[in-house]
């Protein structure tokens, strides 16, 4: 019984791990996932990575390539569009469902949004990409309900890998001025208008996609190259004489 539940903890930081390495952008989309190495790394059989990959993989977080192995998810499009509906859907009704805004509550949103601001003056881009997913988590937090919370959780670091892929633009202070109007409007008691505002959020936020651009195949090695980002008409394939 203890070996099981031990597998099941260790199986879940591995889960946890990569997840809360996408949220901070420190993996990136189409990212190799060894077996092998994570096997090293925590310690465990294979079969117990297996068994983590395959979680991850229901949780739209990964996927398996036959005879190359495990890969972090590179969402189309198609699969942007609809997350970000997903979350307009249950942010919103979240918000809605709320009655009141609890002292420890505003006191945690106000200390996350400083350290969004002092984030932005440091200009650490990777721990703004945290902050800003970040946000949205916590106010799930205050539902209580934990089903929320790894749903949330989940679309968040989707969202992220859309963000790497499709966002040219970071626009960080645009982020942070509609999590304050959202926290305003919960500090007012106005659950309604925060839903509204948690909404409008998240179009601006689709709006500065360009989900024309195509993933570029050779990203990782280009990083590992200290090589220039492939251009944007890159991207978009030559043009028709």
């Amino acid at each position: 019984m203890q070996d099981s539940q031990t597998s099941e903890t260790t199986q879940k930081a591995i889960e946890e791990t990569i997840v809360s390495g996408i949220l901070s952008a420190r993996i990136r989309p189409g990212t190799r996932l060894s077996e092998n190495q994570l096997a090293t790394l925590f310690g465990v059989s294979r079969t117990r990575v297996r068994e983590a990959m395959m979680r991850l993989e229901t949780r739209g977080i990964v996927h398996v390539s036959p005879r190359r192995g495990w890969f972090v998810v590179e969402p189309s499009a198609e699969e942007a569009i609809a997350v970000y509906e997903a979350r307009r859907v249950i942010e919103a009704g979240l918000l809605r469902s709320m009655r009141v805004l609890t002292g420890a509550g505003r006191e945690a949103l106000d200390a996350h949004l400083n350290e969004e601001k002092s984030a932005m003056t440091a200009g650490d881009r990777q721990r703004l990409t945290y902050l800003m997913g970040d946000f949205h988590i916590r106010i799930a937090e205050l539902s209580g309900n934990a089903i929320i919370v790894d749903i949330l959780r989940d679309l968040t670091a989707r969202t992220i890998l859309i963000s790497m892929l499709y966002q040219s633009e970071f626009h960080a202070a645009q982020s942070h001025d509609g999590h304050c109007r959202i926290f305003q409007a919960m500090q007012a008691s106005d659950f309604g208008r925060a839903a509204e505002l948690a909404v409008e959020h998240l179009d601006e936020v689709e709006m500065g996609l360009d989900l024309t651009a195509r993933p570029d195949p050779l990203s990782e090695l280009r990083s590992s190259l200290s090589l220039p980002p492939r251009s944007v008409s890159s991207t978009i394939g030559p043009k028709k004489p």
